[in-house]
């Protein structure tokens, strides 16, 4: 019996030994197969992602940003009367972006920004091109507006050195600039929005200075290019794109350097300085499109050069007052900013013939409001203050009534911005500007940016009324009542003209002079 237990027993692990050494053949054959269909896989995968990535490299990626605006502006003339108007706007961005590669993109905007029911298209045909009927569907040109359109490259290694760099050129992003684009509701693009803020074409090239020196955010950038070019169609001009008079126009141009000492995030610190030249002034800024008998009139538009300039500006933002809890969310900034005029020699800039020096500087707060869980937006406060003869670059900016920055005296704000969620946000936004002097709003020369106290223009446009002064300044009768009335007073003939000339200039000046401009505005904005 013990034999044919043993016997079978035997028989029994030499069958699970044939059993088990075939099973354990077909694992190994099966974890070959296994290896061998994930080589293929990786393989596979390995083609989709390189055609995912050509793909994704050959398309411009889009974005649109559609803000829609109600304004109410108003003006507060020194002659007493008020002067406004209501209306609605429609801007629209049209966003591209395209990068090849790790170290080039392409950037580029394209641009809408119209009242409702107005084109705007050319003065000169008036009124008929005001209205806004055909087009889109009638023929005209070639036009399209291009806001930004740039290309960038980006370095690993400037001079050898850990130091990542930038080179760019085309039609750069400059508005809505650093502290300027908090009320815009906007990321901040290249320049300090306290003295620059218009649009412009050149090149800009950026080195990060923050690793070789160990401070955290600093940099330093040189920005150059041409704000005006006196190149002229091929056709119609005997030396195209070479005759200065063509136009009567150098080149205006403008180059300056963006240095940020510290920027760790919260605390960001940025200092700009900057030289234009050849800059222009209107010379007729009362000339119209044609005369009353319907020629032209020659003077319509044209300018001429009057000077250089240099300016500069330090803003500092405290993106958060605190680590935690609500004041970590406030937002706290200020800046300083300078210009400075060089007119050339028999000209003269903002109504001098001397080298002037204006100043500004400009604080700011940006609130949350919430009840500790919930966000109910922010609330932005603003005030900046401009002295006699401040003129900073910036004409495309901020509100529809003129420039808030470019005040001459003191400017307010106040905005409430909520976002419904990532694509939809809404803002209420009024601002106020009181002038104290001329010009805030004009060109470079003593035209239209002649900075002239407003209270010493009222008061000559008084005196040149009480001394028998009446009807147009520019009539000899009433010049010759003034005089006379000087001359009876005991002032001597010459005196009492030269009086007169710059009362009757004031009394002229006087119903085109703003004192107070105001802008009210709400708008419902979609960006995706």
């Amino acid at each position: 019996m013990k034999r044919m237990i043993t016997a079978s027993l035997v028989a029994a692990l030499a069958i699970t030994g044939v059993q088990a050494e075939s099973l354990s053949e077909k694992v190994t054959s099966l974890e070959t197969e296994l290896a061998k269909v994930k080589k293929d896989l990786d393989r596979q995968n390995d083609k989709i992602n390189e055609v995912k990535a050509h793909d994704s490299g050959d398309n411009i990626k889009w974005g649109a940003d559609m803000r829609t605006s109600f304004d109410s502006i108003s003006y507060d003339m020194a002659d007493g009367r008020t002067e406004g108007n209501d209306f609605f706007s429609m801007r629209l961005w049209l966003n591209m972006a395209y990068a090849p590669d790790r170290n080039n993109v392409f950037k580029g905007q394209l641009s809408m920004n119209k009242a409702f029911g107005a084109s705007f298209d050319n003065p000169m045909n008036r009124p008929y091109d005001a209205f806004d009927w055909t087009t889109n569907e009638a023929l005209t040109d070639t036009t399209l507006r291009v806001r930004q359109a740039y290309w960038l490259y980006l370095g690993e290694k400037a001079f050898g050195l850990d130091m990542p760099w930038t080179f760019s050129i085309g039609r750069r992003p400059s508005t809505n600039g650093f502290l300027a684009n908090l009320s815009q509701d906007d990321p901040a693009a290249s320049p300090l929005g306290h003295i620059i803020n218009v649009e412009y074409d050149g090149l800009s090239s950026k080195l990060d200075l923050s690793r070789v020196t160990g401070i955290p955010g600093m940099s330093i950038k040189l920005c150059a290019g041409n704000g005006s070019t006196n190149a002229v169609p091929l056709i119609g001009s005997p030396t195209p794109n070479a005759d200065v008079e063509a136009n009567g126009m150098e080149d205006i141009q403008l180059a300056g350097f963006i240095f940020e000492p510290y920027n760790d995030g919260q605390f960001v610190t940025k200092a700009l300085w900057f030289k234009a030249w050849d800059l222009p002034d209107l010379n007729n800024p009362m000339a119209q499109p044609v005369n009353p008998d319907g020629t032209l009139q020659l003077d319509y538009g044209v300018m001429s050069q009057v000077g250089n300039m240099e300016g500069g500006a330090f803003s500092a933002l405290v993106d958060g007052v605190t680590d935690d809890g609500y004041f970590s969310d406030v937002k706290l900034f200020g800046s300083i900013a300078y210009s400075k005029t060089d007119p050339y020699a028999g000209s003269s800039m903002l109504g001098s013939e001397d080298q002037e020096t204006g100043e500004s500087y400009w604080v700011g707060a940006y609130l949350p409001v919430t009840d500790g869980e919930n966000d109910y937006g922010r609330v932005g406060l603003e005030y900046n203050h401009g002295s006699q003869y401040w003129r900073p670059f910036t004409y495309g900016e901020d509100t529809m009534a003129g420039s808030k920055i470019a005040t001459r005296g003191d400017a307010y704000e106040a905005n409430y911005t909520y976002h419904f969620n990532e694509a939809l946000s809404m803002q209420l936004r009024y601002v106020r500007m009181d002038y104290e002097y001329t010009g805030s709003n004009g060109f470079f020369g003593s035209t239209t940016g002649s900075a002239m106290k407003i209270e010493d223009v009222k008061d000559g446009a008084a005196m040149w009324t009480q001394l028998g002064g009446t009807g147009d300044p520019t009539d000899p009768l009433n010049s010759a009542a003034v005089v006379g009335n000087l001359m009876a007073g005991g002032m001597d003939q010459a005196s009492a003209e030269a009086a007169a000339g710059q009362m009757a200039m004031a009394s002229a000046m006087l119903p085109n002079i703003v004192e107070t401009a105001e802008d009210f505005r709400f708008y419902i904005r979609y960006r995706f």
